[in-house]
C-alpha cells in the first residue's frame, strides 16, 4: 500500500498508524524467500507473527487476546496486503491463524474461544479450516462428511482435503453431516483437537506454491458436544458467514502480490540496458506499466470498499465477492506483466516474479473460485432489482445453487 493511499476515506487513523508499524516490521523481519522446511517456517511464521502482536488482529475479544471486540476487517486486509508484499507464506500463516479460528470467533460459547482463541493470538497455536471434501469443493453443500450422534458427542467419519495447515495444525474447525436434512440445512461445525484419536493426516498435498497442504481421514473420530460451534445443523451457515468476513482479505492478499510485481517491473525497466537506452523508454514497456498500476489501483479500491462496508455492519457478500473476482484476476494478469519485462530471468527460479507467478494463481481457487463470485455478484444484483420491482425476475437456481 502507498502512503497516497493511506490517505483514502476508507481508513481511521488506528489502520494508518497499523500499516506503518507493520510495513516497519517487515522491512526488518521478513525476506522474500521459499524455505526448504516448509512446516517448519510456517510454525515460525506463526510464532513470530503472534510474538511481535500481528496475530492480534486476526481474532476477536479483547478478553481472548484479540486487537478489538470484534474483528476489524479493514485490519485483515491491510495486513494481509503488506504480508503478501513482502513474504507469501507470511501471508499464508497470518490469513489461516484467522480463518481457521475464524468460526470460534465469530460463533464460539465463552469457553471455546478461551480455550482456543489467547493462543492463536500469541501464535501458540496453528489453526486450520476443514471444509473442502474430494466431491464438495466448490459446492460445500454436497459435503458428505458425517457427524453421527452418540451419546454426549458425534462420531465423525468421512475425509476432508486441500486443508491448508493439515499435518502442522494444532486443531481444525470440520464441517460435517449431522442431519437428515438435504444441502446445507443438515450441517454442524466441531472444533476438533489434532490429537483427537481417530484424526488421521491420510496425506500431503504438493502445490506449485508449497505450503502445507493435507488430506485428513476422520474414523469413528469421537468429539464431546461440547466441541460443536452454534446448534446443530448451523455449520453451513457459519462456514458462509466466516468466509464471506475473510473474502476481502484473499483480494488484499492479491493486491499486495500485484503491488510487489509492480515495483519488481519498475525496477527492471528503469535498469535494463536496451536500444540504447533503458527498457522504460520504450513506449510499449510505459503501456505495460500504466497498465499494471491502474489495475492494482482499481483491485485495492474494490477491497477496501468491501471491508469498510463489513466494518460499517453491512452484508457486503456482493461487494466482497467483486472484490476477489477482480483483485485475483488482476493480479495474474499485473504478475503475468511483470514476468514478460523481466524476460528470460521471469521464469528462473530465485527470482521475485517467477515466485509470484506460482503463488498468485491459487488466489482465483481457493475460497470461491471466481466463476463462484461471478454467481454471487449476479444473484445479488438480480436480488436487488427484484426486490425494486416487487418481486419480479427474482434470480432461478435450477439444479440448486453454487456454493462457495
Amino acid at each position: 500500500m502507498t502512503e497516497r493511499s493511506l490517505d483514502w476515506p476508507f481508513f481511521e487513523p488506528a489502520h494508518t498508524a497499523l500499516r506503518r508499524e507493520l510495513e516497519e516490521w517487515a522491512r526488518a523481519s521478513l525476506r522474500w524467500e521459499e524455505p526448504q522446511d516448509v512446516d517448519g517456517a510456517c510454525r515460525r511464521l506463526v510464532a513470530e507473527l503472534g510474538g511481535a502482536g500481528w496475530l492480534r488482529c486476526a481474532v476477536a475479544g479483547r478478553e481472548f487476546g484479540g486487537a478489538g471486540d470484534r474483528l476489524d476487517v479493514r485490519c485483515l486486509c491491510l495486513v494481509r496486503e503488506t504480508l503478501a508484499y513482502h513474504h507469501p507464506l507470511a501471508d499464508f500463516a497470518f490469513a489461516m491463524q484467522g480463518l481457521g479460528s475464524g468460526p470460534v470467533s465469530l460463533f464460539g460459547d465463552e469457553g471455546q474461544r478461551r480455550r482456543y482463541l489467547p493462543r492463536v493470538a500469541a501464535g501458540e497455536w496453528v489453526a486450520a479450516f476443514a471444509l473442502t471434501e474430494p466431491e464438495a469443493g466448490s459446492d460445500a453443500a454436497a459435503l458428505r462428511c458425517e457427524g453421527r450422534r452418540e451419546g454426549e458427542g458425534y462420531r465423525l467419519n468421512g475425509v476432508k482435503t486441500f486443508v491448508s495447515n493439515g499435518g502442522i495444525a494444532d486443531f481444525y474447525v470440520v464441517f460435517a453431516r449431522t442431519g437428515q436434512a438435504p444441502g446445507s440445512r443438515g450441517i454442524s461445525a466441531f472444533v476438533v483437537d489434532a490429537t483427537t484419536p481417530g484424526l488421521e493426516v491420510a496425506g500431503r498435498i504438493e502445490t506449485s506454491a508449497p505450503h502445507p497442504l493435507a488430506t485428513l481421514h476422520f474414523r469413528d473420530c469421537w468429539v464431546p458436544e461440547s466441541q460443536r460451534l452454534g446448534a446443530e445443523g448451523e455449520g453451513f451457515r457459519i462456514a458462509m458467514e466466516t468466509l464471506n468476513m475473510f473474502r476481502a482479505s484473499v483480494a488484499a492478499a492479491a493486491v499486495g502480490f500485484a503491488r510487489r510485481a509492480l515495483d519488481e517491473a519498475l525496477e527492471r525497466a528503469t535498469t535494463r540496458a536496451m536500444f540504447g537506452g533503458v527498457l522504460a523508454d520504450l513506449q510499449l514497456t510505459q503501456g505495460k506499466l500504466a497498465d499494471m498500476a491502474a489495475r492494482v489501483d482499481a483491485s485495492a479500491l474494490l477491497t477496501y470498499r468491501a471491508a469498510w462496508l463489513h466494518d460499517q455492519g453491512a452484508k457486503a457478500a456482493a461487494e466482497s465477492a467483486m472484490a476477489k473476482m477482480v483483485a485475483t484476476e488482476a493480479a495474474q494478469r499485473v504478475v503475468d506483466a511483470a514476468v514478460q519485462l523481466w524476460g528470460g530471468l521471469g521464469v528462473t527460479r530465485g527470482t521475485v516474479v517467477e515466485s509470484l507467478y506460482r503463488h498468485v494463481r491459487a488466489l482465483r481457487i481457493y475460497e470461491g473460485a471466481t466463476e463462484v463470485q461471478q454467481l454471487v455478484v449476479a444473484r445479488e444484483l438480480l436480488r436487488r432489482r427484484a426486490a425494486r420491482q416487487g418481486g419480479e425476475h427474482a434470480p432461478q437456481r435450477a439444479g440448486g445453487p453454487v456454493r462457495a
